[in-house]
């Protein structure tokens, strides 16, 4: 369950000039940037607005967590340290969203791009999370997950849905349902039709009704990164109609 800033929710390059860069990604890891970045922040609910209507956040929202500071030049090019202690609990879910603002019955399309460079080390879920607009609803999509991390509710079997295979799990936080989608196997790169996700939830199982879709997110919800750790978003974008 990823938590947003407080104010939006009741809870919860690739670069050839650097031999050093080269390096970086070859290991997995994210390379510095080879120019400054628009944004910076390292407070816990730092936010900035892109000209394009996509929103980045810090959102450092659980407990005993760490620091953590984010850069970005875009919602498709953003970049995170955390350093967050070996304990755990969710510590943060630095993001990038785009809010949709329509009913399930009324897209014809929604669908995502990302790719990443995440760390072998640490416990996180690289996800999508996914809010109907009065926050009552949460689906997550994690396409790469690593350490001691797992999801909220109980199994409720594999599918194939949006051009992936997902483990699924129906659970409630106490505050709002979730339904997670885990895929079976990790992924840095791809796209997600997402629209046929939604439209199972409320079609084929019926565990909710034509709901209006908002926030559209897309980070990663990290629980430790002790030492600290990089996290890289290379590509991210959201189209719907």
């Amino acid at each position: 369950m990823a938590r947003q800033a407080r104010h939006r929710l009741r809870r919860r390059t690739t670069l050839l000039v650097a031999p050093a860069a080269a390096f970086a990604a070859l290991i997995g890891f994210a390379a510095a940037p080879a120019h400054a970045a628009v944004w910076s922040s390292s407070d816990r609910w730092g936010s900035y607005r892109t000209s394009d209507g996509y929103t980045l956040y810090n959102n450092i929202w659980g407990q005993g967590a760490g620091s953590q500071t984010i850069e970005a030049n875009s919602a498709s090019d953003w970049w995170v340290h955390a350093d967050h202690p070996d304990t755990g609990g969710i510590k943060s879910y630095p993001n990038a969203k785009k809010v949709v603002g329509k009913r399930i019955g009324a897209l014809t399309s929604l669908s995502s791009s990302y790719q990443v460079s995440v760390p072998q080390a640490g416990a996180y879920n690289t996800s999508y999370d996914i809010w109907d607009s009065d926050y009552d609803f949460e689906v997550m999509l994690w396409v790469n997950h690593h350490g001691a991390v797992g999801p909220i509710g109980t199994p409720q079997g594999t599918v194939s849905l949006g051009g992936h295979t997902w483990r699924v799990y129906k659970g409630d936080n106490g505050a709002n349902q979730v339904f997670t989608f885990v895929r079976t196997s990790d992924s840095t790169q791809g796209t997600v039709d997402i629209l046929p996700v939604l439209r199972w939830l409320k079609d084929t199982k019926g565990w909710w009704g034509d709901e209006t879709i908002g926030d559209v997110q897309f980070g990663y919800e990290i629980t430790s990164s002790p030492g600290g750790l990089d996290f890289a978003t290379r590509r991210f974008g959201v189209t719907s109609r």
